[in-house]
């Protein structure tokens, strides 16, 4: 009796621990993800040639985007934020949908050493480097109508529409190179309240003026983009002022620096190795809309799918927030030399994922045929979604489990083993039986879908089988080493980081 009360007490206390690191993450998540799910909803009403458009282009075109440059934004502006912070309550939001980075790894594992120092410089650094990435990407929205259709196959209406609205929406590429090295840097250091306050603010705006640009004005497609561009770079400008106005942060933001300069090849070379982790699970759901775009009956079946992406996205940003605690307290613990303690928690917040999983699940299952009328009038659309309801149900569980997973390898340093694990549950299993599923057993979009889910579900099974099988105490011996690597703070310590990389990703590559 006495074990059982001692165990439940820590299992309050580090959902406590949990909870007070994750929720501010999932407000953040939930407002930032909808101000698209707002102008999906909009568009929605205008028709399905503009729904599907505007899912075309935020999951095939920004999911490309986005898997690149998120990949550079938590790469570089992670790196710096996660020394600055010390406490276990500190949040990080470890991945935009679900992802992370290796310096997230390195970082904050040193957090849990007591490791404070570069974090205004290395949120410059991820400035730079996500805006270079930004420019260079830029022609996928400007050629998004002759990617889509002639490149892509994907239905002559529906890409000769999302090419206007994706050259309209490329602004907003930017706003998010310069928004995620921000947001990592309030969320490293406690500051979370005020950057939820500011996405709940900016949402609110962004509903105002996409219904006063659509529903108002008329303005269609290009109304929609022009919104959420002023939207997401509200959300830049107010977290900006935020930071250097009041002098909150005296010790990490001593404004501008050239030190931002040094040592720019050495993080671009590591942003690589987590970029297959990222851009793998990003752009599996681009392969499962572009599939869908190839069937006889394309258009239909684009409109539910639309529908049936935007719910579980939705869902998703709450796992995305416990992941964001796991990474931390993971890191945390492995870099203070305890890995008993990094081994519960993942065991209390996955449970915990998971029985949120379960809930959301049986809303899905209820409302199936409901939900799908907020986004549509289309009775043929509405009825084709409900039917995809039980598999979606299905899907949002698991979209639970699975960033949670991918938190815990952030917080280990197993990037490298995830991104194998990836390529061959998402690209060798999932994709292949989504094609035989839809094409030739003509099962169409549940086909696909249901081959895709497949690849999901070998993906958790491998995961915590690597997982369960873990030797913590290892990793906590890893940690240490990471933390002598990266804890220089002079140009020679600078130097020694750039050399000791490719020894780094060695040990992840052997999957310690």
């Amino acid at each position: 009796m006495v074990l059982m009360k001692r165990l439940a007490s820590k299992v309050w206390e580090e959902s406590r621990i949990l909870w007070r690191v994750s929720f501010p993450a999932i407000l953040t998540e939930v407002f930032q993800f909808s101000i698209g799910f707002v102008t999906t909803a909009f568009v929605g009403h205008l028709g399905e040639v503009e729904l599907a458009a505007v899912t075309v282009v935020e999951n095939i075109v920004e999911g490309f985007a986005f898997g690149v440059l998120v990949t550079h934004t938590h790469l570089h502006c992670n790196s710096g934020s996660h020394y600055q912070e010390r406490s276990l309550s500190a949040v990080t939001r470890t991945a935009q949908f679900g992802m992370s980075s290796a310096l997230d790894t390195l970082c904050g594992q040193a957090v849990g050493a007591g490791r404070l120092d570069a974090l205004g410089v290395y949120t410059q650094q991820s400035w730079i480097v996500c805006g270079a990435t930004a420019l260079a990407l830029a022609p996928a929205y400007v050629f998004a109508a002759p990617v889509l259709g002639s490149l892509l196959r994907q239905p002559a209406d529906v890409a000769a529409a999302a090419g206007p609205y994706a050259r309209w929406a490329a602004p907003r590429l930017l706003a998010h190179a310069a928004n995620y090295p921000l947001l990592k840097f309030f969320q490293a250091q406690s500051k979370v309240w005020p950057v939820a306050a500011i996405s709940g603010t900016a949402l609110a705006v962004h509903a105002a003026l996409t219904y006063a640009a659509v529903g108002r004005l008329g303005l269609g497609l290009r109304g929609a983009a022009v919104a959420g561009n002023v939207s997401h770079w509200l959300v830049f400008a107010a977290q900006f002022v935020y930071m250097v106005h009041g002098g909150r942060f005296a010790d990490s933001w001593k404004g501008f620096s050239t030190r931002a300069f040094s040592n720019l090849g050495a993080f671009v070379k590591l942003s690589f190795v987590s970029a297959a982790m990222i851009c793998l699970e990003d752009w599996y759901y681009t392969a499962l809309l572009i599939l869908v775009g190839l069937l006889k009956n394309a258009k239909l079946q684009l409109y539910i799918m639309s529908i049936c992406i935007n719910y579980e996205f939705w869902t998703m940003m709450v796992a995305l927030g416990f992941s964001t605690a796991i990474s931390v307290r993971v890191s945390n613990e492995l870099g203070a030399n305890r890995p008993k303690a990094a081994q519960f928690s993942v065991v209390v917040a996955v449970s915990t994922s998971a029985l949120i999983g379960a809930v959301f699940m049986a809303i899905f299952l209820i409302w199936r045929t409901s939900l799908p009328k907020f986004f549509s009038d289309s009775q043929e659309v509405i009825h084709g979604a409900s039917k995809l309801g039980y598999v979606l149900a299905v899907t949002v569980f698991l979209s639970t489990i699975w960033p949670l997973l991918s938190g815990v390898a952030v917080g280990s340093g197993l990037q490298v083993l995830v991104a194998f694990i990836n390529v061959g549950c998402y690209y060798l299993v999932g994709i292949p039986l989504g094609v035989l599923f839809g094409f030739k057993l003509k099962l169409g979009a549940l086909g696909i879908w249901i081959g895709m889910l497949t690849g999901t579900l070998l993906q958790i099974a491998i995961l915590l089988f690597v997982i369960i099988r873990m030797k913590w105490e290892k990793q906590a011996m890893m940690a240490a080493a990471r933390i002598r690597e990266w804890g220089g703070k002079n140009n020679e310590d600078q130097e020694l980081i750039a050399s000791n990389i490719n020894d780094q990703l060695g040990h992840v590559d052997s999957g310690n």
